[in-house]
């Protein structure tokens, strides 16, 4: 052997010994599904108590696992939270304050694009690092790439291996144009079953080696209809039961008909649900697979008046009164019922069947606990706002757990408000920094509705809580650098 023969192998071997290869150790990783809906409420599941809900799958997860009956999202519109529950850390870090229009919408500006910001580091990106295989299906709208060149907001280049789904915030409940190994084509059927078809395969695939699949469905979005005759069937005869049936000119048969339609859009996420549990069951995968449930955010179906989400909609029969800065249908809030999601985590061997969990959870928390549950490190000089949710998991007393709530809202789409929101177990201030007149305080302990607002109630104490709350409000703004504390906006 010539003397730089000898050389080049000892540097090579050097080399090795330097820079070994990272070992995984896959017997001992599980599997993460991620399942995350659009628009579905706390209260549409079974198991949340609500005697029109049909949602089987969903209750026997919750069963099977551990139900967050507590669990609220940073911001309660679509990109916001989409960007918060990927990132660890409030929207408005990134500058994304309201849902982001694609192409086609009234709102899109081609010249201004909005975006997750690639610099970014998501939870996938964390865990394909760490050898995961990654797959997104169903809906990302972080941005909008079927215009651009550098296709910088598209899921493969936030952490993502595969991705196949919308290329927007929305589409259609059947026949959706759909984005698959990066063509654009017409795809026959029903939308959440064949984003569902889509994720058997990916995990038919990928069942050998350790796989995150985050499964983004666009129900129960409107429009809801239609849906499978099964999905319909629970609620074909129903006389639903409303919340707020009182309120003041609230249009009750139209309440009715649309809590039918979305229930039963409801209803089909969690066949489909169904659908990836049995799968697992049928590969002997359930025991090693994580299942994970959640929304981006709530919704209100008559509640306090409104449908919708954060850019609520009066569905009274006849809307209160605008303002220069908010149409007169538009009800831009933070009410729990935006807010609140079914969370649901299953984790055989690790999570006690049947367990529940009280303490107030974030969609901030699922970036540190899917890192953790997955065996790996957040990244370095990467803010995280959350805390990881496993003690909770695990059934281990959470002494110091803190309930307190911060969240978020600057509607600049359809209307104007710019809102920022503290919530204790006992009381919560909604400040809008557009418009003072709109400032809310509940106590959210004897009134969880958010019936009677207690913003101009003078008596000391409450003027006391007013400002501890305000203070804690000025003090997150501060952390996180709100622009609207140097903002003509601040009252």
């Amino acid at each position: 052997m010539s003397r730089s023969s000898s050389i080049v192998i000892f540097l090579v071997v050097l080399s090795a010994y330097l820079n070994p290869p990272k070992v995984y150790p896959q017997d001992n990783r599980p599997n993460i599904i991620f399942i995350y809906s659009d628009d579905q409420a706390d209260w549409t599941l079974g198991i949340s108590g609500n005697p029109n809900a049909h949602t089987p799958n969903l209750d026997r997860l919750a069963k099977e696992g551990a139900y967050l009956k507590n669990s609220f999202v940073t911001t309660p519109v679509c990109s916001p939270a989409r960007a918060s529950i990927m990132t660890g850390q409030y929207a408005s870090e990134y500058g994304i304050f309201d849902f982001i229009p694609q192409p086609g919408h009234i709102l899109y500006d081609a010249q201004n694009p909005i975006g997750l910001d690639p610099e970014s580091i998501t939870f996938a990106e964390v865990l394909q690092q760490d050898g995961y295989r990654t797959g997104l299906i169903g809906k990302w709208h972080l941005g909008d790439w079927t215009e651009t060149n550098d296709k910088k907001y598209h899921p493969t280049n936030h952490g993502f291996d595969y991705f196949m789904g919308l290329t927007g915030g929305g589409t259609d409940p059947v026949d959706p144009p759909l984005e698959k190994n990066g063509e654009v084509k017409t795809h026959k059927g029903l939308t959440t079953d064949i984003l569902t078809d889509d994720a058997i395969t990916f995990i038919q695939k990928n069942e050998s080696m350790p796989f995150l699949l985050c499964l983004n469905y666009r129900a129960p979005h409107s429009k809801w209809l239609p849906v499978a005759p099964e999905d319909w069937e629970p609620y074909d005869s129903l006389d639903p039961i409303i919340p707020n049936p009182n309120y003041p000119d609230l249009d009750k048969e139209k309440v009715k008909r649309r809590m039918r339609e979305y229930l039963a859009s409801t209803t089909g996420v969690d066949r489909n649900v169904g659908r990836i549990l049995d799968l697992l069951d049928g590969l002997n995968l359930s025991d090693n697979t994580i299942v994970i449930f959640s929304s981006d955010h709530g919704y209100n179906m008559g509640h306090n008046g409104i449908e919708h989400k954060g850019n609520g909609v009066w569905i009274t029969k006849t809307p209160p009164k605008g303002t220069n800065d908010v149409p007169a249908k538009r009800r831009p809030n933070l009410y729990d019922n935006s807010l609140k999601v079914p969370s649901i985590v299953r984790w055989a061997g690790v999570v006690r069947p049947g367990t529940v969990i009280d303490e107030v959870t974030s969609s901030l928390d699922w970036y540190p606990t899917i890192v953790a549950m997955a065996g790996a490190e957040l990244p370095r000089n990467k803010i995280v706002r959350g805390r990881s949710i496993l003690p909770l998991l695990k059934g281990e007393k959470a002494i110091n757990w803190n309930n307190d709530f911060y969240s978020e809202y600057s509607m600049v789409n359809y209307a104007q408000a710019y809102m920022r929101s503290y919530r204790t177990q006992d009381w919560k201030l909604v400040k809008d920094f557009n418009d003072p007149d709109r400032d809310e305080l509940y106590n959210v302990s004897k009134d969880p509705e958010e019936n009677i607002n207690m913003i101009y109630d003078s008596r000391t104490e409450i003027k006391r809580i007013k400002g501890m709350l305000e203070h804690k409000i000025t003090e997150k703004m501060e952390i996180l650098n709100d622009p609207l504390l140097q903002s003509n906006y601040k009252n």
